[in-house]
């Protein structure tokens, strides 16, 4: 019986099958060799990027993880299956925008990577150490000194939060909690120390921290040494500073219960003035005297500034008034001699888009500007060398620039513009053919520009969005630059952001006239074309719009992902002080007025009232 084959005769590849075969294999080699190029980010060369910007730059197994993560999500990838986004974390929506927490936030470019949908990355909230002042609202006293005090604890508040802290105002409430107020009511003292040991009880009762008086007040740099390390929180004893007397104190809870322990018990109590009077020396740390805090005592008030104390001599009223206005202006020419070289606006694309920064050159003219004050030629007590605002330098000027500088003696105001806004004020017009746009335009061209100064032209638009997120959002850079999208108006409480009250008759200064000079400048179409590209980035017009938007994200994926996050973090600081607003209202003084003021509203800015 013959044999069966179970496997018949293989066909005979001839020369023709073969070259087919071989060629039908190299293209879909090209073929896939593209698309992975194409989703796969270029990267710098190390020398370049490491000689023009120093950032946190992932590590091997974190790009790796993150190409990985892209290619799961690419549409090539024939086993994508489409997954869940994150669950929403807590406060994690105001004012339009929404975002995500996360420690990744300088490694992973692009939000999308992790959210999967439009919430933008961003780093976790820094936490605020708090510092107290204490007011006694019991004491009688005037309307009119009453308000002046609630002005000059604003004027407290505001700078102390721009500094990064979280200023707590208490009051005898606080101190009547304490277990060893009856013993203090109980004894026989002076009032100046009754005074002193209700403001220490109150503090006792808080858990300890920073304690200082409503005329300390922070005068320096945000990164300088001594701010830096009383935002950290970390107090090892009670400390106090020389000649600064009982007007700023740290010390950990436990310590601080021990000292009005020992305050209560000490021989020295009926002769003392002052706690730190009754305690004995070996319990209080003294250091010297930091150069970025201005104490205007009652001493210094008479020695150096004689209109101030000529007020004072007048009422008591008057005399605050005149010292909060002083203490305002110091604060803003401290910040002022902080950038020698005065203000530059980020203007990346001169044409036609005058109007879109005219808000922000508004703002840069009204920080340059002098705020009232009753002795203008005057420095503030820890900076006596100073440079007074009406003599300021004349290389402290605003200047237009293409880019962004990282220059520590100069602050920068950016205006992020969506794509469709850049597109329709490059283009003088609000209707796009989406193809002929991708092949007449480059890439993100806002972002490359900005970062042109700092990174090499080879950079790819992932390097360059960390780039400026590093910008906006870290510690060194937050001080030396603010940032804001050009559909949205000025943030209503950015002297909480500068710590000042800002000149508010130079504001109109964004509103005045283009230069119809230029012949590249269309003021009234580039305001309607502005107005109506806030239409389509509020979602408010046609399904079109809203498809062709979609389209210019998605052709300009690093500018995108540049005015997310720039709005995203002015959204979340704008709320985290809003919050913070709401909740210290609920102690200022009960409900009820008292001299034409709500009474939740002392010592609150005013435009906080319909909050």
């Amino acid at each position: 019986m013959p044999k069966r084959r179970l496997v018949g005769p293989l066909p005979r590849i001839n020369t023709r099958r073969l070259s087919l075969f071989l060629v039908c294999l190299a293209s879909a080699a090209i073929v896939i060799t593209v698309a992975l190029s194409a989703i796969v980010p270029r990267s710098p060369r190390l020398s370049d990027y490491g000689r023009k910007i120093t950032t946190n730059t992932p590590t091997s197994s974190t790009t790796t993880s993150r190409i990985s993560e892209t290619l799961s999500k690419s549409p090539l990838n024939p086993f994508k299956q489409a997954s869940h986004p994150p669950p929403r974390q807590k406060n994690d929506e105001y004012g339009g925008s929404s975002w995500w927490v996360d420690w990744t936030w300088l490694s992973v470019p692009f939000s999308k990577l992790l959210t999967a949908d439009d919430r933008a990355l961003l780093p976790p909230l820094k936490e605020r150490s708090p510092i107290y002042c204490y007011y006694d609202a019991t004491v009688s006293k005037t309307r009119e000194e009453k308000d002046a005090e609630s002005d000059l604890l604003l004027t407290w508040r505001r700078a102390w939060w721009a500094q990064g802290f979280r200023p707590i105002i208490l009051s005898a409430a606080e101190a009547m909690e304490n277990p060893h107020h009856g013993q203090v009511q109980n004894l026989e003292m002076d009032d100046g120390l009754r005074a002193d040991l209700m403001r220490w009880l109150a503090w006792d009762t808080m858990g300890g921290g920073l304690l200082a008086e409503h005329t300390m007040f922070p005068m320096g740099p945000k990164d300088d040494p001594i701010l830096s390390h009383l935002r950290r929180g970390q107090y090892y004893g009670l400390t106090s500073w020389k000649g600064l007397r009982s007007a700023l104190l740290a010390g950990p809870g436990p310590v601080v219960t021990a000292a009005v322990r020992a305050a209560l018990g000490s021989p020295k109590l009926a002769e003392a003035k002052t706690v730190l009077a009754a305690l004995q020396d070996d319990l209080v740390r003294t250091d010297d005297r930091p150069p970025s805090l201005a104490y205007y005592s009652r001493q210094v008030v008479d020695k150096k500034y004689g209109a101030v104390a000529e007020a004072a001599g007048k009422s008591a009223a008057q005399g605050l008034q005149a010292l909060n206005k002083l203490i305002n202006a110091h604060l803003h020419v401290a910040w002022q001699n902080t950038f020698s070289r005065g203000i530059e606006v980020l203007k990346p694309h001169p044409n036609h888009t005058t109007k879109m920064v005219s808000e922000a050159m508004g703002l840069a003219e009204s920080l340059l500007a002098c705020s009232e004050t009753p002795m203008p030629g005057s420095c503030p007590p820890n900076r006596p060398k100073c440079t007074p605002c009406a003599s300021a330098p004349k290389g402290m000027k605003i200047a237009t620039v293409p880019y962004y500088r990282n220059s520590s003696n100069a602050f920068a105001i950016g205006v992020v513009p969506h794509p469709w806004t850049l597109a329709t004020l490059d283009l003088l017009r609000d209707t796009f053919d989406i193809a002929d746009l991708r092949l007449e335009s480059r890439r993100d061209p806002w972002l490359t520009e900005v970062t042109g100064e700092l990174l090499d032209s080879s950079a790819s638009g992932d390097v360059r969005v960390m780039c400026l997120k590093e910008a906006v959002a870290s510690d060194y850079a937050e001080a030396r630059a603010l940032w804001l999208t050009a559909e949205d108006p000025l943030p209503m409480d950015l002297e909480w952001h500068f710590g000042f009250s800002i000149p508010k008759h130079l504001h109109r200064a964004a509103e005045k006239p283009l230069d119809r000079d230029d012949p590249s400048e269309d003021p009234a179409l580039e305001w309607i074309l502005l107005e109506r590209a806030k239409q389509v980035i509020a979602q408010v017009r046609s399904t079109e719009d809203t498809k062709i938007r979609a389209s210019l994200e998605e052709w300009n994926p690093a500018d995108t992902e540049a005015w997310k996050f720039a709005r995203a973090f002015q959204a979340r600081r704008a709320m985290e002080r809003d919050q913070w607003e709401k909740e210290e209202a609920k102690y200022s003084q009960g409900s009820g007025t008292e001299g034409g003021r709500s009474a939740w509203s002392r010592w609150q800015d005013a435009k906080d009232d319909n909050g």
